[in-house]
């Protein structure tokens, strides 16, 4: 697997553009007319390629702040508090099902949208197990929970299962998410629950497996995970998939593997709150984010799997065979999309992982 060249994907849209592929732009040039409206986007840490934003500014005159986190509950917690009116929001798919529990998200009007139809059928019908009439979330990647692991260290037999993660042989050489649910999957998993359990008793077992694995791990991380893994600084370590794929560019000793037990599909997604000033902007920077020049630059950012056919059509067979950003069907077999957690599990899930972390 190998990314495009940035000059390989700029020819390769401008081919897009000529042969109606990518789509035209008149239908956001209309709103530069409006004088420059501000959007305030709340997502992800290097989740969206700065020039797909100065793209969408130049077009339609209006001017995106960006405000970014790293959890899904420093995001809730950022969200909550009120103090930033937020119009577009990027999040996992537990979490806007919980914002949409709480009438937090307004529904999308994608008839408006001119590439919305650039998505997968497939994708957009997973997202149905958070938003069942598919009106609220717009899916931006998906991919899987696993391991990622130094070839040189760990051979691919081990990591087969989520029980390497707790083998001392590798001591101060294991780094976990920094973020509670994705941390819980291979304790869940190993101990038989379904990784959506409001079981008090699994979520404790679970908590307790992570406890006892602690004195051997070397970090909690979040995205400074594929760097370390890429210098050597660690022989393992759970991650999402496409971080797993930008690390396996940089060091060719990397592999990435989902156990048997099974994992985690996630679908990041974006919804509109309630605390949206203006609705038609916001649709059109979802819309914009579909169309195939865009939404190639951002997969060429990110390299997670990407919803949209079109960056598929223009990708190479190699990348497409790569079961770390596209997983397979057999893999998909044995993963669950997160739930959102009851009030009464939410906060036992807080007080586990304070817990582990105060260890």
């Amino acid at each position: 697997m190998k990314r495009f060249s940035l000059l390989s994907a700029v020819l390769l849209l401008a081919c897009l553009s000529v042969c109606g592929c990518a789509g035209g732009t008149d239908g956001l040039k209309d709103s530069a007319a409006q004088g420059s409206d501000t959007l305030i986007v709340l997502n992800y840490g290097k989740y969206l390629d700065e020039t797909v934003i100065r793209m969408f500014e130049e077009e339609t005159g209006i001017d995106v702040k960006l405000e970014e986190y790293e959890s899904p509950e420093e995001m809730y917690t950022k969200f909550k508090a009120g103090s930033i009116a937020y119009d577009v929001v990027c999040t996992s798919e537990y979490m806007v099902e919980r914002l949409i529990s709480e009438g937090e998200a307004n529904e999308i009007d994608f008839s408006r949208f001119t590439y919305y139809k650039n998505l997968d059928p497939d994708i957009i019908d997973a997202t149905k197990t958070f938003d069942p009439e598919t009106k609220y979330a717009l899916p931006y990647f998906y991919g899987t929970l696993g391991i990622l692991y130094n070839t040189t260290m760990v051979s691919p037999e081990k990591v087969t299962t989520w029980n390497v993660l707790w083998d001392e042989t590798y001591r101060d050489s294991i780094i976990m998410q920094n973020s509670v649910r994705d941390t819980f999957v291979p304790a869940l998993r190993l101990s038989g629950s379904d990784i959506n359990t409001e079981n008090p008793d699994e979520l404790t077992a679970a908590a307790d497996l992570l406890i006892r694995q602690k004195p051997i791990v070397y970090a909690y991380y979040v995205d400074e995970t594929a760097d370390e893994m890429a210098a050597g600084n660690a022989a393992m370590a759970l991650v999402y998939s496409g971080e797993a794929a930008y690390a396996k560019e940089l060091n060719e000793d990397l592999d990435y593997s989902v156990p048997k037990e099974g994992s985690n599909l996630w679908i990041d997604s974006w919804f509109i709150p309630k605390s949206c000033k203006n609705q038609e902007n916001a649709e059109k920077f979802l819309d914009f984010l579909c169309r195939a020049d865009t939404a190639m630059l951002n997969f060429e950012y990110v390299w997670y799997g990407t919803p949209n056919l079109k960056v598929k059509e223009a990708l190479d067979e190699d990348t497409l065979a790569d079961a770390t950003i596209f997983p397979t069907p057999e893999i998909l077999a044995d993963c669950e999309v997160f739930r959102q957690s009851g009030p009464d599990t939410t906060a036992l899930y807080s007080y586990l992982w304070k817990k582990l972390k105060s260890e």
